[in-house]
């Protein structure tokens, strides 16, 4: 049996790539060269917002006190969540130290990077999950220096909400700033800021491909695209769950894929009819995000069993993967290309988008076949290092003369020639490999 397409996507998830990029590279040279004075320009035209931009301790205190106390407590739950496997992640790596032969030692060590930027969305939807996610991260890591930069609204400026998720998180400076210009503001360290080695988050294209154009410069999380989720269900699962949770992605944007990948004909045939219903009880902007994605980027596939099914996710390689069939444990084995995995009826994305711990930045466009999301790692270095005593370093000197000059790089094999021959003056060695 070939896999069955009940529903096709008619679009594909892209945007205008290249007039995106000429604005946004035109805006991040402008801002280069223009400094703090461009850089608010951008704000007043972009923001229009009048406020300061760097949010002093007054105005920090200040915005903490309008979030009500259950809201608080619900941010506090989130980032005590994060935070706890964040710590356990960073357990993962540690220095290493090895003797690779005697005399010569190799190791590796754990470096926080030093300046991480954060970009916390605060337009159509205030992000407060991201800015735990992105700071409460770096602050494990150890960075020693994080700033949260999140779009104000003109009347309010940065959401009372997302000051206090990214203060209590560890944020060191919080600044009043969107887009590009936000973006530009932590990478060329404007209004006293230091210059991010590292800039997470998500955001819009905008956001996304300025980071795009800067990484190099400095470090990313990953280039994002539009968000995306596939849920594998097969006969035991309940089609008003997997609607739900279907929905729930698409209202993300318009171009937001969402997926259902299945072995039953009638349980998508069930959901189907119910994910119009669903669209249509949501409030008026998150509605028209679902019903244009559910219309153009949605997809609904029968395969033949569960082998297929898995071996069709994978292929997609989903931001985000829901399992909601029999056998979990097999999934858990099976499955390999996804962002982040939720497995049985009893978690959904909506949870890990906001409070179970794990992070919600993850790889989306088929990215995930070949990285995770943002975790404590990816604000750490791991670099090497290695000593020798002199004994130590002969075999090594030997192998490296010659493997050097069969590379034909001559200053390599003489920058181990010269220690041999400074250390052991009385003994020769064959340092030309054979013909």
């Amino acid at each position: 049996m070939a896999r069955e397409y009940l529903k096709k996507a008619s679009r594909t998830a892209t945007s205008e790539a290249s007039e995106t990029h000429e604005t946004v590279k035109r805006i991040l040279a402008e801002i280069e060269a223009g400094g703090d004075a461009k850089a608010l320009e951008y704000a007043r035209k972009f923001d229009r917002y009048e406020g300061n931009l760097i949010l002093t301790h007054e105005e920090i205190e200040a915005a903490c006190a309008k979030v009500p106390d259950k809201l608080k407590r619900d941010i506090e739950f989130a980032h005590n969540n994060v935070k706890r496997f964040a710590e356990a992640q960073k357990t993962t790596v540690s220095d290493v130290e090895i003797e690779i032969v005697p005399g010569m030692i190799a190791g590796q060590r754990a470096i926080p990077i030093d300046a991480a930027g954060c970009y916390v969305p605060g337009g159509r939807y205030s992000h407060i999950a991201s800015a735990i996610m992105t700071v409460t991260t770096a602050k494990v890591a150890g960075c020693h220096h994080i700033t949260a930069c999140s779009p104000p609204r003109s009347d309010t400026g940065v959401s009372p909400a997302i000051v206090y998720a990214a203060h209590i998180s560890g944020a060191d400076k919080i600044i009043a700033l969107g887009g590009v210009q936000g973006v530009a503001a932590m990478t060329f360290g404007l209004f006293g800021l230091p210059k991010a080695n590292i800039l997470v988050g998500p955001g819009n294209q905008f956001v996304a491909e300025a980071k795009r154009i800067l990484f190099g410069r400095v470090g990313i999380d990953m280039i994002a695209g539009p968000t995306d989720s596939l849920v594998l269900a097969d006969k035991t699962a309940d089609a008003h769950i997997v609607a739900t949770d279907l929905v729930s992605q698409a209202e993300h944007g318009y171009n937001s894929p969402v997926w259902l990948v299945t072995d039953d004909r009638e349980l998508a045939k069930n959901v189907m009819e119910i994910v119009p219903n669903l669209i249509d009880a949501l409030p008026e902007t998150n509605r028209d995000n679902a019903l244009a994605a559910w219309r153009d980027f949605a997809e609904v596939i029968v395969c033949k069993d569960r082998e297929d099914m898995a071996s069709c996710s994978d292929a997609y390689a989903p931001e985000h993967l829901t399992v909601q069939a029999q056998d979990i444990d097999w999934w858990l084995e099976r499955l390999t290309c996804y962002g982040s995995l939720f497995l049985g009826e009893e978690t959904t994305v909506s949870y890990g988008d906001k409070a179970t711990g794990t992070n919600h930045v993850l790889p989306t466009s088929g990215a995930a076949s070949y990285t995770g999301g943002l975790s404590v790692h990816k604000y750490m270095k791991i670099v090497t290092w290695q000593k020798a005593t002199r004994e130590g370093s002969k075999e090594v000197a030997i192998a490296t003369a010659r493997i050097s000059r069969r590379e034909g790089m001559e200053g390599h094999a003489r920058a181990a020639e010269v220690r041999l021959a400074k250390y052991f003056p009385n003994e020769e060695f064959d340092l030309y490999p054979e013909d």
